[in-house]
């Protein structure tokens, strides 16, 4: 009996040494067909169930990681954040409130419109506002300076308002959020944007879509959009003989995760970052959550990356494959699938991915893309037919293709590995 029991492990695996070798050829000819000659690509793919790495290739390296850098920066929020946001902290004396902010990016933001604050002050004759608390600079380390009126580079600030942008629509009737701006917008014949060290905006008469334009962040501004929704009772001070320590919450911290992630917004990921900083200091800063998260929750990672912002807006992060599948399996042992999957983008059903990655009967791919000029990353989940889960990481930097050309061989590989695995 014993001999017939060592003989069927022998067998298992014999041919799951076989399945892996072919597995490993398989990929290894498409990473080192020509396509691949002239840039630089990183593999790593992980059997959780089994525990066991399927495929390895150059994973150990590092990579400018785009956008995949929004992985590292949901582990932070889930980590370190309570179930809802701190909205901000506040400390009552009399008829007056105090306030400091906390980096919640949510307060009269074009998609969540939360009114927290607005609601809390109402009860209030005066309100004192603190909003230097923060050590941040308003731009991320290494961020194209002449992106300063591009949608996807918001100023970073202790208390953003309105998502810190300008919301322009013009379909049937002029649109202006916050309305405080439409005397500071000029129509124009054709484009749009803001000069670069004021806050006068720009918008072409023939212009429908939608669009955000980044404003100038101080607390002058700040203060003049207080007053214009609730006048002559806000005023904007440097410090309190009352310190605010009560915490006040806005919208649940999931619904904030899922839309940093699914439509890959920066200026979420740099505020969930000087949100989870609030948690851990009185002076928000990004960089001391960065080093917490590395020195405590992620110690153990096998290679430590160069991680500067929560974007990954700054092509000066680096990260290996290997990393971000480290972090990806750490989420997925911690949390219900049901859950963790929803803060993804789906492959052919919704957010990045809407377009590419689609399965034949259901979707297959749940993973977070990264681009930048040259560069296209993804690291998540692929569920194969067979029932299997493995997370992944597939980085391509620094190629002269089109991006389609890239996707279309990763969209191969994730086929096979689907159809195969």
């Amino acid at each position: 009996m014993l001999k017939k029991g060592l003989l069927s492990l022998l067998v298992i695996l014999f041919f799951t040494h076989c399945k892996s070798a072919k597995i490993a050829k398989n990929l290894t000819k498409n990473v080192t067909s020509s396509f691949y000659k002239n840039q630089f690509t990183g593999i790593y793919i992980y059997d959780v169930t089994a525990d066991k790495v399927v495929y390895n290739y150059q994973a150990e390296k590092y990579f400018t990681p785009a956008s995949n850098t929004k992985i590292f920066t949901l582990f932070a929020g889930l980590e370190l954040l309570p179930d809802s946001i701190p909205a901000f902290k506040y400390a009552v004396n009399k008829d007056t409130i105090t306030i400091k902010g906390t980096g919640d990016p949510t307060f009269l933001h074009p998609f969540f419109k939360d009114s927290t604050a607005l609601k809390k002050i109402k009860a209030f004759k005066k309100v004192h506002l603190i909003v230097d608390n923060i050590s941040d600079k308003r731009y991320g380390p290494g961020w194209a300076w002449e992106d300063f009126d591009s949608y996807f580079s918001p100023e970073k600030s202790a208390f953003p308002m309105y998502g810190n942008v300008v919301n322009l629509q013009n379909e049937n009737d002029l649109n202006v959020a916050p309305q405080f701006f439409k005397k500071d917008l000029k129509i124009t014949e054709e484009g749009y944007g803001r000069e670069e060290l004021e806050n006068n905006f720009y918008f072409s008469k023939n212009r429908t879509r939608e669009t955000e334009i980044p404003m100038i962040i101080d607390s002058l501004l700040i203060a003049n959009l207080w007053n214009d929704i609730a006048p002559n009772k806000v005023a904007i001070i440097k410090e309190s003989n009352i310190h605010p320590v009560t915490t006040a919450y806005s919208i649940p911290k999931d619904s904030l995760f899922k839309r940093m992630m699914e439509v890959s917004d920066n200026f979420l990921a740099e505020q969930i970052l000087i949100l989870v900083s609030s948690t851990l200091s009185d002076t928000l800063s990004s960089s001391k959550v960065r080093k917490h998260i590395l020195e405590n929750q992620l110690k153990d990672l096998q290679q430590k990356p160069r991680w500067v912002d929560g974007s990954g807006l700054s092509r000066y992060n680096l990260f290996s494959p290997i990393s971000f599948v480290e972090v990806l399996t750490k989420l997925y042992k911690e949390i219900p699938e049901e859950r963790l999957f929803q803060f993804f983008p789906v492959g052919g059903a919704s957010g990045t991915l809407k377009n590419w990655f689609s399965g034949k009967s259901k979707p297959y791919i749940h993973a977070k893309s990264g681009t930048l000029g040259n560069n296209y990353n993804l690291s998540g989940y692929l569920l194969t037919k067979s029932g299997k889960v493995l997370i992944f990481s597939f980085m391509n930097n620094h190629y002269l293709h089109a991006n389609n050309a890239v996707k279309e061989k990763m969209q191969t590989t994730f086929e096979w590995l689907r159809d195969t695995y």
